[in-house]
This record gives structure tokens, C-alpha cells and sequence, in this order.
């Protein structure tokens, strides 16, 4: 693990630390409605995470019916303040998401196609070492179908450790250099010659978001943030919703981004750091995710035919639960009382977020935590805690 570049794996765990704060607020989406779950119910699960070691959590459900925030911790364990309503935060690879709902715009538009492959669009780019761009298509890049390594664990870096990071974090990566990284290993395997589109073996990297932008940017003849701006955050009022690009600050209000360094008991902050691009590079709130998903799955940014492909998956034992499949930039899993819950996930440096979304996207859950550890027992315990607080939510 490197860190001259965003620690964007799918999702990761939690450290310890002390203190809390806590407090519940409600308020009504349009005219007076019972809320879509008790905030008791809410306040519990956040409570929950903050039990397993987070020094702060911020989580939002919203229905037709209503919203509802709780919040737990402290924004900053110096100073012992309570995490800020509506903190910004950075998304990690649920940015993915917004990445495939572009892609699928743009198919929409008949501006590209899902069966299209990365040489069509990035001749001579996915070359060398087995590589090969001609036998991997859009579909495969968004489903993770691939078979290309993850850059993040292909190239050489710096240790893992916090003076690694003190010296890394202004220094933001390129998206080719990220390629050529994920490049210099022979592939995990080629899709299917006779259906590359159609591919079933799964294997996650955030390579194929940063293809899948540079394809945006060829196909719009824009920068991959133009795009995410014009055809999502405008649309959709999403007014605490950004891009930040090569700046290595979180805007205000914010909590601390503790990280749990490999080999170390204490917290490091580690708010300063270089955000992605396509993969992971979206900065957010929650109030504004679930937003979002919301749109997503009901059909506000895609049309039917998109939203049938979104949730076209295969099989992804690795990325969740028994059950869970990966679709475009989007996965399902078995959720309460038998219904599915659609999520991603994501983490950086500090920041684990959690997501979840209804199929007819009636609701939305979204869930900012301010800790991210490396202890397996700390981070399993995070995890399952998070992921209770979705399921309860949506179910």
C-alpha cells in the first residue's frame, strides 16, 4: 500500500479512539409524514459505529416521507466539538457510481456503447505486458470485468506509514500514470474473445474508473469534472457537492480524518490529502448522496433501458456479504425482510463511506465516518456495524 495517491479501496475499517457527542435531529420532507424509520432506531446504529472505536460518524435516511439525521463522536478529538451537521467528506470509490451514470448517459445518447472497447476510444493505451485494449469493452471496465490489475497495488510507492504521508499529500497522481502502473503486471486474465462485453470474472481496481474517465473525456471532448458538474451536481441542486482536483483540503464545515496506521495504536489526522479522479475523487455530504442515489435508481438521471444495464450484475464474493453482485459501478446485495439493497462504498485517508439505496430508489441511506483503521478486528467490526445501519434503514 502506497500513499502518493488516495487510499480508494472499496471500503476498509475503523480505529479507536475516545469521547462522544451526540444528538438527533428530524425534519419533514414537504408536508408533515411519519418519518421513514424511528430516529431512535437511526441514533442507535450511529452509535453503534462510534462504539466500535470512530471518533465521529455523520448518517442521513431520506424518503418520500422525510429525513432523518443523527450524528455521534467529535469532529476533532483536541477540541472535543460535536461532527458538524452536513459535513463534507471525501466519498472514496462511491464516486464510481457517479462515474458509471455518466458513462450510461452518454450510451443513452448514442454517443458510445457498453460494448465498445477501450482501443476504440484509447488507441494504443491498454497495451504491453498481456494487456490488451481491444478484448475489453466499456461494460467490462464499469463491471469490473477487466481483469487489469488495480494500479494502487501494482506500482511501487511509498511504505504505508504517517511520515510517508506527511510527505505524499500534495502530491496528486495522473490518471496515465496510474495506468501505466496498473500496466507494468500481465493482466489477471483477458475477457472472453467471443463476447468480451459478457465477461463474469470479477475483480475490483480502481484502473477501470480511470479509464472509464478518460473515456468520458474523449467521447465529450470535456474534463471528466465538467462533465460530473453538468450532467449530475447542476441537475440535481447538489450545492455541497464537488471536485476538487489537485487540492489537497476538504472544505469547511469538515471533521478530522483520523487513519490507523499499519503497526501503530494511535490516530494520525489525516485530513490534508490528495483526492482521485473518476475512481474516487468526488467530495460530498451526506444530505447530498442520498440525494443523488435517489435520482439514480428513480429515474432522474437514467432512462429505463440505462437502469436495467446498471443492474445487470455478476457474482462479487469478494465485495460484500454471500450474495453480492457488482453491477455498473453499483452492487446488490440481500438485504432485511428479503428485499435487495443496491450500495458501493467507499474509503480514503481518514473517511469510510457507506451507502445504500432501495431498487426503486424511494430510499436513500448515507453515512460519513471519520476513522479509518487497519486492524482487521477494528475494521470488521465497523464494517459490520455500517452495514447494519443500512440495512436497518432501508428495510
Amino acid at each position: 500500500m502506497r500513499t502518493n495517491g488516495p487510499f480508494l479501496s472499496r471500503r476498509s475499517g475503523l480505529a479507536g479512539a475516545a469521547a462522544t457527542a451526540v444528538t438527533l435531529v428530524t425534519a419533514a420532507a414537504g408536508p408533515a409524514a411519519p418519518l421513514p424509520r424511528s430516529g431512535g432506531a437511526l441514533q442507535a446504529d450511529v452509535d453503534a459505529i462510534r462504539a466500535t472505536g470512530t471518533t465521529g460518524v455523520l448518517a442521513e435516511v431520506r424518503s418520500p416521507r422525510g429525513r432523518t439525521v443523527a450524528r455521534a463522536g467529535v469532529a476533532d478529538l483536541e477540541h472535543d466539538g460535536p461532527v458538524p451537521w452536513n459535513a463534507y467528506y471525501r466519498i472514496g470509490s462511491d464516486t464510481k457510481t457517479y462515474t458509471a451514470a455518466l458513462v450510461l448517459q452518454l450510451v443513452a445518447e448514442g454517443r458510445l456503447r457498453l460494448t465498445d472497447t477501450v482501443e476504440r476510444w484509447l488507441p494504443g493505451v491498454v497495451r504491453g505486458n498481456g494487456n490488451d485494449g481491444s478484448r475489453i469493452t466499456v461494460a467490462n471496465l464499469l463491471r469490473q470485468t477487466s481483469g487489469l490489475n488495480d494500479y494502487l497495488s501494482s506500482s511501487e510507492g511509498s511504505p504505508f506509514t504517517p511520515d510517508a504521508y506527511r510527505r505524499n499529500r500534495f502530491r496528486p497522481g495522473a490518471p496515465h500514470e496510474q495506468v501505466t502502473a496498473a500496466l507494468s503486471r500481465p493482466p489477471l486474465w483477458t475477457p472472453d474473445a467471443t463476447d468480451p462485453a459478457e465477461e463474469r470474472r470479477w475483480g475490483y481496481s480502481n484502473t477501470n474508473y480511470v479509464l472509464a474517465g478518460m473515456i468520458v473525456e474523449r467521447v465529450t471532448g470535456n474534463p471528466w469534472a465538467h462533465e460530473v458538474h453538468e450532467r449530475i451536481i447542476l441537475p440535481l441542486g447538489l450545492r455541497n457537492t464537488l471536485v476538487p482536483g489537485t487540492s489537497s483540503h476538504v472544505p469547511r464545515p469538515t471533521a478530522v480524518a483520523y487513519t490507523q496506521f499499519p503497526g501503530t495504536t494511535g490516530l494520525t489526522d489525516t485530513t490534508v490529502a490528495t483526492a482521485g479522479g473518476a475512481d474516487g475523487g468526488i467530495i460530498s455530504t451526506p444530505h447530498d448522496v442520498t440525494v443523488f442515489l435517489r435520482a439514480l435508481l428513480s429515474g432522474r438521471l437514467l432512462a429505463p433501458a440505462q437502469i436495467a444495464a446498471l443492474k445487470r450484475t455478476v457474482p462479487a464474493p469478494d465485495f460484500g456479504p454471500p450474495g453480492t453482485a457488482y453491477g455498473l459501478g453499483l452492487a446488490r446485495r440481500p438485504g432485511r425482510g428479503g428485499a435487495d439493497v443496491w450500495f458501493h462504498g467507499g474509503t480514503h485517508l481518514g473517511v469510510v463511506s457507506e451507502t445504500g439505496v432501495t431498487s426503486d430508489g424511494a430510499t436513500a441511506v448515507a453515512a460519513a465516518l471519520f476513522t479509518l483503521p487497519t486492524e482487521p478486528g477494528r475494521a470488521d467490526a465497523q464494517s459490520r456495524a455500517a452495514r447494519r445501519l443500512v440495512d436497518r434503514a432501508l428495510g
